[in-house]
């Protein structure tokens, strides 16, 4: 994949923040100007790699990426297709309906300042080892590569099975099982009650640290404004970035509310150790608990490995964010994070990636042809 020039704008990730800052690139002029790296083997960012249980409707209705939506993509309405399919061949349309320059598989390894006009990106691609030189860098790598399992003691003792939302397939994997699911989103519920009602003779229990909070009326978008706000407060000021469900508690849908009703979700407080055969609790107030898995629905953290050469991190753990929607790293402002913070949701990567190609116009300025 030689690159013998120096690109206006590289962009890191070709999931749909990647794909809404190429839309938007080249609606600045820039068409010939950047690239879209993915590591990913195929078009669908993500999405491709949910578990096959999971339909557009419920995950939410995936937002249309900017100048041309899902349906029309698609020519029907299809809330009950697989997310992972239907994502997936809705991005490779788009694509190529826009003829976005996208380039995969290519591996991102580093993102270097060795010269002050300019990055130089390490990467690797199926012709090997390659060098890319940019003037800014868009990255838009996500979360779904770092799921996230917090240590507990005794976590390497357990005997049974341990995986996270990022390896789920299918809930007969758990036929005869009593298995812990451990998290508080929306992944967890959906998955414990989707197991607890599909898998065969199973026993199910949950817990996590923070007690969830159901709310009875619906999410307005009100709410999700005030959620991101409060994300946004945090990046801004270099903390790490709080998921918005942490912010806004889950939705009470039809499916939740029958599911307490049947005593799927009986909550647990979270344990303080791990056994080989389960868990405990060490103030004696709830007997161990044995156990064939634990399922962690802990979350993901930002795929960030690639920049740290950079050295973006703010005394307070996370990376200080700026501009006008904190899209961009106020040590390192030709650098802007889709996916990071506020704009870690679907709705948000499409209103960062306009903001995000906006910001790489203004820091070229009139100079959009490459060197």
């Amino acid at each position: 994949m030689p690159i013998d020039t120096v690109l206006n704008c590289v962009v890191i990730g070709g999931g749909q923040a990647g794909l809404s800052a190429g839309y938007f690139l080249q609606r600045r002029g820039l068409d010939g100007r950047f690239v879209i790296l993915d590591h990913a083997p195929a078009p669908g960012g993500a999405w491709q790699f949910r578990w096959p249980t999971l339909t557009l409707a419920g995950a939410n209705h995936v937002h249309d990426l900017p100048g041309w939506g899902l349906t029309d993509a698609l020519g029907v309405e299809c809330d009950a297709w697989p997310a992972a399919t239907a994502v997936a061949d809705y991005f490779r349309r788009y694509e190529e309906r826009f003829a976005l320059p996208v380039r995969r598989p290519v591996h991102v390894r580093s993102v270097r300042r060795t010269n002050p006009d300019h990055f130089v990106i390490a990467a690797v691609s199926a012709d090997g080892p390659c060098t890319i030189h940019a003037r800014t860098i868009i990255n838009a790598t996500g979360t779904w590569d770092r799921p996230f399992i917090p240590h507990v003691s005794g976590i390497d003792t357990f005997t049974g099975r341990q995986l996270h939302t990022h390896d789920y397939a299918d809930p007969h994997d758990f036929d005869g099982e009593r298995v812990l699911v451990v998290g508080a989103g929306i992944s967890a519920v959906q998955l414990l009650i989707e197991i607890a009602r599909t898998a065969s003779d199973v026993t199910t229990y949950w817990c996590s640290r923070r007690k969830p909070e159901f709310a009875d009326e619906p999410f307005t978008p009100d709410a999700g404004r005030q959620a991101v706000a409060l994300v946004e407060q945090r990046v801004r000021a270099g903390l790490p970035p709080a998921s918005v469900v942490s912010v806004t508690g889950l939705h009470r849908t039809p499916a939740i509310a029958a599911a307490q009703a049947d005593g799927i979700l009986t909550w647990m407080p979270m344990f303080d150790v791990i056994t080989p055969d389960g868990v405990a609790w060490r103030d004696g107030t709830r007997a161990d608990l044995a156990l064939d898995t634990i399922f962690w629905n802990t979350g993901f953290r930002s795929a960030l490995d690639h920049l740290a050469p950079l050295r973006l991190r703010a005394p307070g753990g996370g990376i200080t964010m700026t501009g006008r929607l904190a899209t961009v790293v106020a040590a390192q402002p030709a650098v802007q994070l889709l996916g990071y913070g506020p704009s870690a949701s679907t709705i948000g990567a499409n209103r960062a990636g306009r903001e995000a190609a906006t910001v790489v116009a203004e820091l070229l300025g009139d100079d959009h042809s490459p060197s």
